[in-house]
């Protein structure tokens, strides 16, 4: 059994949150796997023992999370500790900010949504809100992401309003985490984790092909990265 821990705030009526299981059951099924999938609320997140036994992390959307603290708090432990991790939409945002702080040393990095005066908003709003729209999303080559999807691009589906700050991308990606996906405006719109077994972040909502009955690339992907962990 893989076991996959959903970090973030459950909420029936969010549609990430009803695609995800599926999504992961659609993953299993094309590899001959089981997965259990056991939402964590962020608020419960208090310690390293809370995510024991997890083979994968997915940080889901739908932020701000409850404590962002405990969001935080499992993506570094997936980071330190070679867990397969996958973040989506808030869980992309909440990666960069995790890493920001943590490996950068960025202690003041936040979001803006939630701290709107800061004067380190790794996460800002976008240009152009992306809710509820599909848009054409360009991977680049050679990395965990172009080679789940097989394709240099795919037409992917979002609903956010913030996204990476163009002020400090640069800065952000001259170490591990390196850029994966941009849009075609070039906006950044996936990073990944080099040195790591399976770290990928997307600002898209790759679960929601699973409410059409396909099998998600990057969620199989995953759950692949997750049985190795097992």
């Amino acid at each position: 059994m893989i076991r996959i821990a959903l970090v973030g705030d459950f909420d029936a009526t969010v549609p990430a949150h009803q695609a995800i299981p599926p999504a992961l059951q659609l993953a299993a099924e094309a590899l001959d796997r089981k997965v259990e999938a056991t939402w964590l609320g962020t608020e419960g997140i208090h310690s390293l023992g809370d995510l024991h036994g997890f083979h994968g992390i997915w940080c889901v959307p739908a932020s701000p999370y409850r404590s962002m603290d405990g969001a935080l708090r499992a993506i570094r432990h997936a980071r330190e500790n070679g867990v397969p991790f996958l973040g989506t939409c808030g869980g992309f945002q909440h990666a960069v900010i995790e890493y920001a702080r943590h490996v950068l040393g960025w202690h003041d990095a936040e979001h803006a949504e939630t701290a709107p005066e800061a004067e380190r908003a790794v996460i800002a709003p976008l240009a152009c809100a992306l809710v509820e729209t599909r848009a054409v999303v360009r991977f680049v080559p050679g990395t965990r992401l172009s080679e789940a999807y097989g394709e240099p691009s795919s037409i992917e589906g979002y609903r956010c309003r913030f996204g990476l700050n163009p002020h400090f991308a640069k800065e952000l990606m001259r170490g591990p985490l390196r850029l994966a996906a941009r849009d075609e405006d070039g906006e950044v719109r996936a990073v990944e984790l080099d040195g790591h077994p399976f770290f990928v972040a997307t600002l898209f909502q790759p679960e929601r092909a699973a409410l059409q009955g396909h099998c998600p690339p990057l969620a199989k992907a995953f759950v692949q990265a997750a049985t190795g962990q097992r």
